[in-house]
């Protein structure tokens, strides 16, 4: 869900300005933009990406699509891949939280949970009910919830958590006189992220709401909502993932460090590290992102893998409002011959975002950019597929607001095998959508053109 969806961005300008305004890195900066990936110590190089390459060719083996991707992403980021990872495609709101619900109940030592939205409905009464049962059976509960994201949900829905013994953490209060680690009103904890056990994690793009009752891919609709001046009744589509396995310790790292920077109060000993062995084949990285971090490690990690690109680039966002680099990238790609395609909304929860983003949809459509507009649902989902082997899926939408002032976290799984899966779902959004070629998009009407350009000129609060 998007922030505007709770402050209007003109209150959002006017807090954000009694703040030094963030500072935006050379590859959100609007100007024509040098394409180039963030390397661990800075960016790559042509003679770095090159190097890469050369090192694959001297290894004498032939070299796949998948090697060369493994190849850059270890670039990227300069530490290796995790392997022996589970991962279970998860669907929708209904799939989520059946299985975030078991592991839950079979939790015998400890539960994280971060979340941007937790809702005082039905559903945000389910987790604080199935919360509360483990924390008085002895598991030692701790949620962390964003301040902006929570502005809708009543004081009394997080005492009874406290008054159960769970510990709380709201994240940088809107509120000054309650904030402990400093106070920056456009800085927000965007992340879903529950860890059982240290061992068992969730992360993508589902909040903890009552949205998300209906399942997308069926007959059944979720809560009513407010679209285009239209009173919609759309189920919302949205998708997650479950990790077991080794790299569930990084991302257990990403919330005790979050808890900590934001001063909450000391957590009780437990086994938040415990052993893990090998549960499957795959290969996983957990990448976190914050706005203190001297770039966004998600983007340029997504960044490297569209310049990598051999074959095709299949794209699902939310909120896209692309920056000038995601922009050359999607272009140079499709110009190499590479087929880029990207899932976009038909309807949305911010119409800002929706219009801000259409703004980018005539130059895309000029370099030979598929775009497509998911119908019969409200689209929340962030993925990314690239030659079948380079998958991610997280909570970070393709916007100014998420690279440069949100905390984000995806997982990138390297391998064909979930690859064919995240294609198989990503065809089935695409039958559910609408194609917008050049021609139609050229013959809209000056209504929505408004909307785009007035809409274009907050992007970076969004």
């Amino acid at each position: 869900m998007s922030l505007s969806r709770w402050l209007a961005p003109g209150l959002l300008l006017l807090l954000g300005a009694c703040n030094t305004l963030p500072t935006i890195v050379p590859d959100m900066a609007r100007k024509p933009p040098t394409v180039q990936v963030e390397g661990a110590a800075g960016p790559l190089t042509k003679a770095q990406s090159q190097a890469v390459l050369d090192r694959l060719k001297a290894s004498g083996k032939p070299t796949s699509i998948f090697d060369r991707h493994l190849a850059f992403e270890e670039a990227v980021t300069g530490t290796p891949l995790v392997t022996g990872n589970k991962v279970t495609l998860l669907v929708d709101g209904p799939n989520t939280y059946k299985a975030m619900f078991a592991a839950i109940q079979a939790a015998r030592d400890h539960i994280n949970l971060e979340t941007y939205i937790l809702e005082d409905d039905d559903v945000g009464q389910q987790f604080a009910n199935a919360l509360i049962v483990k924390q008085r059976a002895g598991v030692q509960v701790n949620v962390m919830y964003d301040s902006v994201g929570t502005l809708g949900t009543k004081k009394e829905f997080f005492q009874q958590l406290r008054d159960a013994g769970i510990r709380t953490l709201e994240y940088n209060p809107v509120n000054p006189l309650t904030a402990k680690a400093g106070w920056d009103v456009n800085e927000r904890d965007h992340r879903k992220l529950l860890v059982v056990d240290g061992r068992t994690a969730f992360l993508g793009g589902i909040n903890i709401s009552s949205v998300y009752e209906g399942g997308s891919f069926s007959k059944r609709s979720g809560r009513s909502t407010r679209t285009d001046g239209k009173d919609d009744a759309l189920p919302w589509r949205d998708t997650h993932l479950q990790i077991d396995g080794p790299v569930v310790a990084d991302l257990q790292r990403l919330f005790l460090e979050t808890w900590a920077q934001q001063k909450g109060e000391p957590l009780p000993s437990r086994k938040y590290f415990p052993d893990l062995p090998k549960v499957g084949d795959d290969v996983v990285r957990a990448i976190g992102s914050s706005p203190k971090d001297p770039y966004s490690l998600i983007y340029a990690t997504l960044i490297s893998a569209i310049d990598s690109a051999e074959s095709e680039i299949l794209i699902t966002n939310a909120y896209f409002v692309p920056d000038p680099q995601l922009m050359a990238a999607l272009k140079a790609a499709v110009a190499r011959g590479v087929k880029v395609s990207l899932v976009l909304p038909s309807k949305t929860d911010s119409g800002l975002v929706f219009h801000a983003g259409r703004a980018s949809y005539t130059e895309l459509l000029e370099a030979g950019v598929r775009l497509y507009e998911r119908k019969g649902a409200l689209l929340h989902s962030k993925t990314a597929l690239i030659d079948g082997v380079w998958s991610t899926i997280g909570s970070t939408n393709l916007d100014w607001r998420s690279f440069l002032h949100n905390l984000e976290v995806n997982a990138v799984i390297l391998g064909p095998t979930f690859g064919r899966q995240l294609k198989v779902l990503f065809d089935r959004d695409l039958a559910e959508s609408s194609e917008i070629t050049l021609e139609a998009w050229n013959h809209r009407g000056i209504g929505p053109r408004v909307r785009e350009t007035l809409s274009k000129a907050w992007e970076y609060w969004l």
